[in-house]
C-alpha cells in the first residue's frame, strides 16, 4: 500500500471508523459504519445542496425548451436560438454532484479495504493513532449479521429493492418514458445487486444509508422548493 494512499487516506478513515466504534455506537460495527457514512454526508452537505438546486434548475431547462419547441415549431433557427438563451440562462454545472459522488466512492474503496484487510489482530497495531484503541474482538454483528460476510443476497436485495423504488417514485406519473428508461429502471437496480452481492455486506449498509440521505433531502428540496409547471419555484 502507497504511503500517501496509508497515511492520508486508508489510515484516517480506519481510525475515525474505530472512533465511532468505542465512543458513539456502544460497540457496534454495523451502526459505526452507518454513523460514518451520515457523517461524510454532513460533510459533503453544501455539495449536495447545490446538486439538489441543480436537479431544479434542469428542470426549468426542460419544461422551458419543451415550451420553445412548441412556440417556435416551425422556425428551427428561432427554436435554436431560444435553446441557446435558456442553457445560459440556467447554467447547471454537474461538478458538485460528480466531487460529491468521486469523494463517496473513495470512501466506499476505502471501507472495503478495511474489512478485506481484517480489523482485527496485529495488523490493527501499525493502524491505529495513540490513544485509539481497538480492545478484544470487534462486533460485526448486525441483528445477526455478519457485515464483513459476501454471498449474502438479504441486504443486497434490500438495497436494490430500494433504488428500484427510488427510481420509480421519482418518475412515477410520466407517459413519456422510452423503452431505454425503462431498461435502467429494472436493469440498474440488478447490476447493483449482483455487484454488492459479491461484497463484504457493510458495504450494503453504506450504499443504503447514503441513499436514503439522499432521499430524504430529495424530499425536503420538493417540499420547500417545489418546480411548477410554469417553471418557477414556488
Amino acid at each position: 500500500m502507497p504511503d500517501f494512499w496509508f497515511s492520508l487516506l486508508y489510515q484516517p478513515v480506519f481510525n475515525l471508523l474505530v472512533w465511532i466504534y468505542n465512543n458513539l455506537t456502544a460497540g457496534n460495527m454495523g451502526y459505526a459504519v452507518i454513523t460514518m457514512t451520515v457523517m461524510l454526508r454532513l460533510l459533503l452537505l453544501p455539495l449536495s445542496i447545490i446538486s439538489e438546486r441543480d436537479v431544479n434548475r434542469q428542470k426549468k431547462v426542460e419544461m422551458e425548451a419543451f415550451t420553445a419547441a412548441r412556440a417556435f415549431k416551425n422556425d428551427p433557427v428561432a427554436q435554436k436560438e431560444e435553446a441557446r438563451r435558456i442553457i445560459k440562462l440556467y447554467r447547471v454545472s454537474p461538478w458538485a454532484k460528480v466531487t460529491s459522488l468521486l469523494i463517496q466512492g473513495l470512501v466506499f474503496f476505502l471501507l472495503y479495504q478495511v474489512f478485506v484487510g481484517g480489523m482485527m489482530g496485529d495488523r490493527t497495531v501499525n493502524v491505529l493513532y495513540e490513544g485509539n484503541n481497538l480492545v478484544g474482538k470487534v462486533n460485526i454483528d448486525f441483528y445477526g449479521f455478519n457485515i464483513s460476510r459476501t454471498h449474502d443476497w438479504i441486504w443486497p436485495g434490500i438495497c436494490a429493492l430500494y433504488l428500484f423504488i427510488s427510481i420509480f417514485i421519482e418518475e412515477f406519473g410520466r407517459k413519456d418514458m422510452d423503452k431505454s428508461e425503462l431498461y435502467f429502471l429494472f436493469l440498474f437496480p440488478a447490476f447493483v445487486f449482483l455487484f454488492l452481492y459479491s461484497l463484504p455486506m457493510v458495504k450494503s449498509l453504506f450504499i443504503l444509508t447514503s441513499m436514503m440521505f439522499s432521499d430524504i433531502l430529495r424530499l425536503i428540496r420538493i417540499t420547500f422548493f417545489p418546480v411548477k409547471k410554469d417553471g418557477k419555484t414556488a
